[in-house]
């Protein structure tokens, strides 16, 4: 068991960090077995405030122009890997997520909302293989009368 005077010791001792000081406490506690996941956590990578401007709209005059949307994405799947090689190929990449995002937005001249949210939460789901994701996008422009409009729709992996 550890006493306060072991936990001190190992904190003070630590070289590197308090990160480093409490996997040796747990270490410790688990008589130096590594450890593991039990499976019930939940990580979430997000995007919130991108802004993308595209061609979207049912009047045919909004095919003719570019409109701002707003996205906010945020993706489920564990990241355990992630914390702990400390390396980008191991994570959901948000950066590029949102380069995606873009992409699909600029690249479908769609009518609803509902579509294009349907399109970007498909390739999120095939590209970057999170368990869940929500997007919501938000046409700020379209009601003058209302800070925003938009819609959210939450997709999961198929088995």
């Amino acid at each position: 068991m550890t006493t306060p005077e072991t936990t001190q010791k190992i904190m003070h001792e630590s070289l590197y960090s308090a990160a480093d000081a409490l996997h040796a406490i747990a270490n410790e506690k688990s008589n130096n077995q590594p450890v593991k996941l039990t499976g019930n956590s939940t990580d979430m990578v997000f995007v919130k405030g991108l802004k993308v401007d595209a061609v979207i709209g049912v009047y045919e005059w909004e095919q003719q122009i570019t409109q701002p949307l707003i996205f906010d994405i945020e993706m489920v799947g564990c990241q355990y890997q992630a914390s702990q090689t400390d390396n980008i190929q191991d994570a959901i990449n948000y950066k590029s997520v949102s380069e995606r995002v873009a992409e699909v937005s600029i690249a479908n001249k769609v009518a609803l909302l509902e579509r294009l949210a349907q399109l970007v939460a498909e390739m999120i789901l095939a590209e970057f293989a999170p368990e869940k994701v929500t997007v919501t996008i938000h046409k700020p422009t379209a009601i003058k009368q209302a800070d925003s409009v938009g819609v959210k729709i939450t997709r999961f992996q198929q088995d």
